[in-house]
């Protein structure tokens, strides 16, 4: 009676078991790769599925959009700087089958070609590029990706170039750089002040020196300027047609 006991059991316990793997169920971004004896049959999902025990198997594949972390990466640039570059990568499966049959562990791979990559691209661009051009680096990697996976039936999203980290040297360049700069912009406008001054001067000599009261005109209120002036300067006007003879009556 035990023994029949035990192997009523059992059966209920073999039962369920084969129930449970029978009946799958797939979330809404879930989807089902089904072999049937080792070839690949179909792909089901959503909802519940039917999977035959020891005659099919299947293999989830989550079809959300993923994000992988590139770690950092010490590379060269084009005018030998040496730099850690590190992005974020997003991707999300389209062919389930493609990721299953095609490529070992699509995520895996997928991070290991983006490495590469990101070492590949950047290190074709100047430092300078790098910092200013990061949108449309971050384009170019995206469209290299996108095709290298799409054999995978990967669609990669997006790529974003975190940071570019230099080392203390380089960054201490980089400000002395940026200050001669602006030393040489400063100096550039300050000579086109400069070149602007004399030529309003010019033209103000011009229209001075054909009218003799508009001379006398200046000349005065340039004393009346310095004598409103807190100094101990003492200005003697001297009329200017005395000057005429010095000069023996030329202009």
């Amino acid at each position: 009676m035990f023994i029949d006991l035990y192997v009523y059991m059992g059966l209920a316990i073999l039962i369920l078991g084969t129930l449970m793997h029978t009946f799958r169920i797939l979330r809404e971004y879930e989807r089902g790769v089904i072999f049937l004896l080792g070839r690949y049959w179909k792909v089901k999902g959503p909802g519940l599925i039917i999977v035959v025990p020891m005659i099919q198997q299947m293999v989830r594949v989550d079809i959300r959009t993923l994000v992988i972390d590139v770690p950092t990466q010490d590379l060269i640039s084009r005018d030998n700087v040496t730099v850690k570059v590190n992005a974020v990568l997003y991707y999300r499966v389209v062919d389930p089958q493609k990721a299953i049959i095609n490529v070992e562990e699509y995520e895996y791979a997928t991070g290991q070609l983006a490495q590469t990559t990101l070492r590949s691209i950047l290190g074709q661009h100047d430092l300078d590029e790098m910092l200013t051009d990061r949108d449309k680096l971050n384009k170019n990697i995206q469209k290299i990706l996108d095709i290298a996976t799409d054999p995978w039936g990967i669609k990669v999203l997006n790529v974003e170039i975190k940071d570019i980290d230099l080392d203390e040297k380089m960054i201490r360049a980089i400000a002395k750089q940026a200050e001669a700069e602006r030393v040489r912009r400063a100096k550039i406008i300050n000579a086109e002040g400069e070149l602007q001054a004399s030529e309003n001067l010019f033209k103000a000599a011009e229209t001075l020196s054909k009218n003799t009261q508009a001379m006398q005109l200046r000349y005065l209120n340039t004393l009346h300027d310095i004598g409103t002036d807190k100094s101990s300067t003492i200005v003697f006007p001297f009329p200017i047609e005395m000057m005429k003879d010095f000069f023996g009556g030329k202009k």
